[in-house]
């Protein structure tokens, strides 16, 4: 099963916005990925090490994909030293990469450090797995429209990001290490990526005048709103819609109908 996308754009992100819970659902009931699911939940809890579950392909490969890490599931051993090395010390492997998703895939499992590691706590795979569903859902949709699994992927991260209570600077660096987040605000500040050559503090600057000319402010906290989090996707969906020349015709309308009939 795929994602519906009838249209790209800001319309297209409205009816994504509309059918996702739907859409989300659906997916996770086909055969294929409710097999995925049933075999995670059924196996995860019995998981203590990072290399357990690098040595068992499909665990592996939910994890990876729960994280929108999926390209790297050929990696074996570099996935077992993100996990192994855990998050808690500067030195270990995930702070060290400038792609903080790799850091929140590592403190999900809590591997390496001086606690139990997080698969043996309950509701562990329903966690994880709502995150593997909802990122099955936007890669079915970036087949179809990148900028659209973008906007997905902006709407889900930066609301987290924002009430995880960090410094604002922290948080901007996390924006910045994040590279679907960091496209995202690129394209909707109107940045261009020429701004990624300068030094890091000088990015954050630029990142945040642009926020207030655009949006009024430029605390990466007020993106807990779902206000502020739409504004920004509307920005971006409308500037690269407008970046990528008129849409196509494109048939469907018939699309929101059938799907919402099925709610």
């Amino acid at each position: 099963m795929v994602a519906v996308v009838p249209i790209g754009g800001y319309a297209g992100w409205r009816f994504l916005s509309a059918t996702l819970d739907t859409q989300v659902q659906r997916m996770a009931e086909s055969p294929l990925q409710a097999r995925d699911r049933d075999y995670f939940r059924e196996n995860i809890g019995n998981v203590v090490t990072a290399s357990q579950l690098v040595e068992d392909f499909r665990l592996r490969r939910v994890a990876l994909s729960a994280f929108g890490l999926q390209d790297d599931l050929p990696n074996r051993a570099f996935i077992e030293r993100v996990l192994g090395d855990g998050a808690i010390e500067p030195t270990a492997l995930s702070n060290r990469l400038a792609d903080k998703r790799y850091k929140a895939f590592s403190e999900a499992f809590g591997f390496g450090g001086p606690l139990p590691p997080r698969t043996l706590s309950p509701g562990f795979a329903d966690k994880v797995l709502a995150r593997f569903d909802r990122q099955e859902f936007e890669r079915s949709v970036g087949a179809q429209d990148e900028d659209l699994r973008l906007a997905l992927t902006a709407s889900r991260e930066l609301p987290e990001l924002a009430a995880r209570g960090l410094p604002d600077t922290t948080v901007w660096l996390s924006v910045l290490g994040n590279p679907p987040l960091r496209r995202v605000f690129e394209t909707a500040l109107g940045l261009p990526a020429s701004v990624g050559t300068l030094d890091l503090d000088r990015q954050v600057d630029e990142f945040r005048d642009a926020a207030t000319r655009l949006m009024g402010f430029s605390d990466v906290a007020r993106f807990a709103e779902p206000s502020a989090t739409e504004e920004l996707v509307k920005n971006f969906t409308l500037r690269a819609q407008l970046a990528s020349g008129p849409p196509a015709t494109v048939p469907g309308l018939a699309a929101l109908t059938l799907l919402q009939a099925g709610r």
